[in-house]
C-alpha cells in the first residue's frame, strides 16, 4: 500500500487530504499537536481498513520537526505522498515589536516543509516517483501582513523545488485556495460574515481538485473557476490596487 504523511492532519483541510487519501487505498502517517484529536481521528481511518500511524508534534519545535523529518527519510516504509499542510492565521502585526508569534509561524509554515520535503525528497527521488503537496494560499498574492508573505515565500519555493526535481518522477505542487469552511478562520479571529458566500470553497471539493491536479504534475493547483480567474486578476492588477484590496480585506479581521 501507498504511504501519505499529512501534517495538520486532523481538522480542516488536512483530514480532507486524510480522507480523500484513504479512500484512494494510501496508508497514512498523521502528525499534529493533540493526542486526543489525533488518537480519535486515526480510529476513525482505521475502522475503514486504513494503517494509521500517529506522531504527536508540535511543528514549531524544531525537536519534533527532526522527529517527523527522520520518519519522511526511513526508507523502510517510504513515503509516496507528503502533504505540508500545518499552518495557522496570524493575529499579530508586522509592527509589533512582540516577535513570539512571527517567530512560530515562520517555524510551521516555513522551516518545516523546508525541512520535511528535503527529508523525503532523496528516497523520493532514487525510487523515481513520489508527490510532495505544500498548502499556499492566494493570500500569497495579496499584501496581508506575515500570513501573506509566508504563503507568497510558500507557493515560489514550491515552484522552485518542482524545477529542480523535473525529470525525476518526482511533483510539487502548491495548493492555493482561499477562503475554506473549516475552523480556520475561528482561530484567526476573521469575521465570515464579512466574506461573500460565493467565496468560500469546500474542504473535500478542493482537495479533490487538489489531488487532480497532483495526478496531473501540476505545480500550481488553485480550486474552482473564480479563485482561478481572481488569481489571474490578482497578477494583472497595479501593485497599488492589491494593496487597496488588501486593506479593504484586513478589516475582516478583529482588531
Amino acid at each position: 500500500m501507498p504511504i501519505a504523511l499529512v501534517t495538520g492532519g486532523t481538522a480542516g483541510i488536512g483530514a480532507a487530504f486524510a480522507r480523500a487519501l484513504a479512500a484512494r487505498g494510501y496508508d497514512l502517517v498523521l502528525v499534529a499537536r493533540t493526542e486526543s484529536r489525533l488518537q480519535e481521528f486515526g480510529a476513525e481511518l482505521e475502522s475503514d481498513g486504513r494503517r494509521v500511524e500517529l506522531i504527536v508534534a508540535d511543528l514549531g519545535l524544531r525537536a519534533d520537526v527532526d522527529r517527523v523529518a527522520a520518519r519522511l527519510a526511513d526508507t523502510s516504509h517510504p513515503i509516496d505522498l507528503l502533504v505540508n499542510n500545518a499552518g495557522y492565521g496570524m493575529k499579530s502585526r508586522l509592527g509589533n515589536p512582540d516577535l513570539a508569534e512571527a517567530d512560530d509561524a515562520l517555524d510551521v509554515m516555513v522551516r518545516a516543509p523546508l525541512v520535511l520535503s528535503a527529508a523525503v525528497v532523496p528516497g523520493m527521488r532514487e525510487r523515481g516517483r513520489g508527490a510532495i503537496v505544500n498548502v499556499a494560499s492566494v493570500a500569497g498574492y495579496l499584501s496581508m501582513g506575515l500570513y501573506s508573505s509566508i504563503k507568497a515565500w510558500l507557493r515560489v519555493y514550491s515552484e522552485s523545488l518542482s524545477n529542480e526535481l523535473t525529470g525525476t518522477g518526482v511533483t510539487v505542487t502548491a495548493l492555493m485556495p482561499g477562503w475554506v469552511h473549516t475552523e480556520f478562520h475561528d482561530r484567526a479571529a476573521i469575521r465570515k460574515s464579512s466574506i461573500p458566500g460565493w467565496l468560500w470553497l469546500d474542504a473535500d471539493a478542493l482537495v479533490a481538485s487538489c489531488l487532480r491536479d497532483v495526478d496531473r504534475g501540476k505545480a500550481l493547483s488553485t480550486p474552482s473557476v473564480r479563485y482561478r480567474f481572481l488569481s489571474w486578476l490578482l497578477r494583472h492588477l497595479p501593485r497599488s490596487t492589491v494593496r487597496w484590496v488588501s486593506r479593504k480585506l484586513s478589516s475582516s479581521r478583529h482588531d
